[in-house]
């Protein structure tokens, strides 16, 4: 029987030459809690893709009650569950459109493929899309027909950004204007709300379809789950099947994401904290012309310019004083905090990334 003393953490945890390594290259790394486990040695079982597994089905209704949606799918990632809702909303030839950096459109759109519908990016600051742009492409005379407007909150290419409630607001009264759908890529929703001090449902009121991620700050093993209208949802229950994400007795995981939901999100606060103690000291140790995004949330841009060594350098050599970061392209590096980040945590590695500025450029 797996039970949590029988794991080792991947976060904060020696490496072979015994320095302490801090984690920062996703809030996914996180562990279940010790009453996740629990939940899940006492899930009630039954098969998801027969008559349902009770679990399962009560965190749909949870997820869908903290939504204000009528509905909600577990599904095994926020990445299917984004694609699902793009089926179900848009027709073959159809068009979904969203701001040009966001996480559907650049590492997402591959799925489109499965329902000949295409994906359309339009600029945007901070992951706002531009409205006027918006407005054009709902408008336009093509072929292609805007069907679905899709947002990210909190947008991870923009360092973690948090939509404003306005924005939001207008991308889903012009998409409603103009006969189209909306859906939010939520996979840090939680995130969002707690940064905007609302309820998670004053977030996703303003989009017709939501997903959310239980595997990141919230800490679950694995799931995520889409939530909408009933009808919505009940066809994506059976495109889940056609994609191969009937997934029989998992309420062991759906246990889980249950705790994820009702007793995580209050303490993400505290990762936003230990990002703003970081990005601080981090300004107070790297060179001026290194760039620093934020943070507004749980993650942190450390921006290269030309003349440093690029991002997989730095990783390799941060490794080396006990900090793992993630290149994000050729001249970036994310930084996220989540709860196995502590204040120690922070201090490793700021002093970590001293040494590899040292190190690196003298």
């Amino acid at each position: 029987m797996i039970s949590p003393t029988s794991l080792s953490p991947a976060v904060n945890s020696p490496s072979q030459d015994g320095t302490r390594l801090t984690d920062l290259r996703s809030d996914t790394v996180t562990l279940p809690t010790a009453e996740m486990y629990e939940r899940m040695r006492h899930a009630a079982l039954g098969d998801d893709g027969l008559d349902g597994d009770p679990t399962a089905r009560e965190l749909e209704a949870l997820a869908a009650r903290t939504f204000g949606k009528e509905a909600g799918l577990y599904v095994p990632t926020a990445t299917m569950g984004n694609l699902l809702a793009v089926l179900t909303q848009v027709a073959r030839q159809g068009q979904v459109v969203m701001e040009a950096s966001a996480h559907m459109y650049l590492t997402e759109r591959g799925g489109a493929t499965l329902g000949g519908i295409a994906y359309h990016g339009i600029a945007g600051t901070a992951g706002e899309m531009d409205l006027g742009a918006l407005k054009n492409a709902l408008q336009s005379s093509s072929p292609l027909r805007t069907e679905l407007v899709c947002m990210e909150t909190t947008h991870v290419n923009a360092g973690g950004a948090v939509l404003s409630l306005a924005h939001m607001r207008a991308v889903h009264d012009m998409a409603h204007g103009a006969g189209a759908r909306v859906h939010l890529d939520g996979a840090r929703i939680f995130n969002a709300a707690v940064a905007l001090q609302v309820a998670p449902d004053a977030v996703a009121c303003f989009a017709d379809t939501v997903s959310i991620c239980l595997s990141k700050g919230l800490s679950a093993p694995a799931g995520a789950v889409l939530v909408g209208p009933a009808e919505t949802l009940s066809r994506a229950r059976q495109l889940r099947k056609v994609l191969g994400g009937t997934q029989r007795q998992i309420g062991i995981l759906a246990a889980s994401g249950l705790e994820a939901i009702e007793a995580m999100p209050q303490r993400l606060a505290q990762d936003h904290v230990m990002a703003q103690q970081l990005g601080r000291g981090l300004r107070a140790v790297l060179p001026d012309h290194i760039g620093l995004t934020g943070p507004v949330t749980n993650i942190i841009f450390v921006e290269l310019p030309e003349g440093v060594p690029d991002s997989s350098a730095w990783a390799r050599e941060a490794q080396k004083h006990g900090v793992l970061i993630r290149p994000w392209g050729l001249r970036r590096i994310r930084l996220v905090t989540h709860r196995h980040i502590d204040s120690a945590g922070v201090a490793a590695a700021i002093t970590g990334f001293e040494k590899a500025a040292t190190e690196l450029i003298g």
